[in-house]
This record gives structure tokens, C-alpha cells and sequence, in this order.
């Protein structure tokens, strides 16, 4: 974290985070980017509609790179599981166009609807994902469950959780 005082009671918080490898580049080759942080930065500017104006990229002294953001500390939690069948509908609607707009952005819409094609064979695929990715979610936090019982692993846990 970084504190900025741009005058008396004018402060401005900066967040550094540690850029690495891409986890895709074992399969998909390395990044066009030479700095890990302008990866990501440039990921952030493609699927945000209003990316923050601080978003920057720097290398460390010691070769790490990073990136900068400004730090704005009001996430929000939506609670699911209060949420009947209706409104868990609803709420994957929301969350899926989000994620398809801030997608949409990051590629060419014409190259991506001529790979998918017109069959349902990707809404299949995907379906089949999301199911598969539900599943073993599932059963990691089923196994975390397990270790935090046996002592394996601790477990804190905030008020009001």
C-alpha cells in the first residue's frame, strides 16, 4: 500500500500487487507484454468499460514486476444464499451478461461468433464446464471443511460471518 497526501486531508491510497506469469503460458506461449504488470493492466483497460486513471505498470529493483491500482476498499457482498430460485436466476442473468459485455470488449465479435458457429455445441461445452467447475468446488470445500475439523488447517473466521 502506498499513502499519497496530495495536501492537508487529501490522501490517496495506491495498491501494488506482484505481476507473474500468466498461468496460460505453459500452453498458450508467452505474453506480447514484457512487463507482467502491463498484462494485466492492459486486461483490466480491455474488460472494464471505465478502468481506474491510476492503473499503471512498474518493474521492481530486483526484476519483480507489478502493477498499481487505486485502492478503494467498498466491495459489496451479495448474500446468495438468501436467495430463493427466482432470484438466483436473476442474478445469474446479471452476472452472465457482465461477464459476455466485458468479454465482448476483449475480442473481435465477428471472429468469436464464426468459431463458436450457430450450433448450441459451445452453450453445451460450456454448461458442461460450469457444472464441472461447480462440482469440484464442491469437493475442495468439502476437503477444506475436513482439514479446518482435523486441525490440518487453521480457520478464522470474521465477526458476523
Amino acid at each position: 500500500m502506498l499513502l499519497l497526501m496530495a495536501g492537508e486531508g487529501d490522501p490517496l491510497f495506491l495498491q501494488v500487487k506482484e505481476a507473474r506469469a500468466s498461468v496460460l503460458e505453459p500452453y498458450a506461449g508467452a505474453s506480447v507484454f514484457s512487463n507482467h504488470g502491463q498484462r494485466v493492466v492492459n486486461g483490466y483497460r480491455l474488460m472494464q468499460p471505465a478502468s481506474d486513471m491510476f492503473l499503471g505498470w512498474t518493474k521492481g529493483a530486483l526484476g519483480r514486476h507489478f502493477f498499481i491500482r487505486q485502492l478503494r476498499d467498498i466491495k459489496i457482498s451479495i448474500r446468495v444464499e438468501t436467495f430463493g430460485a427466482p432470484e438466483m436466476d436473476l442474478y445469474a442473468t446479471w452476472c452472465g451478461r457482465a461477464l459476455a459485455l466485458s468479454h465482448a470488449r476483449s475480442g473481435c465479435s465477428i471472429t468469436l461468433s464464426g468459431y463458436m458457429g450457430k450450433s448450441g455445441a459451445f452453450d453445451r461445452a460450456m454448461a458442461a464446464f460450469s457444472m464441472a467447475y461447480a462440482d469440484q468446488n464442491e469437493k475442495d470445500h468439502a476437503a477444506l471443511i475436513r482439514a479446518v475439523r482435523k486441525g490440518k488447517v487453521k480457520a478464522v473466521f470474521e465477526a458476523g460471518q
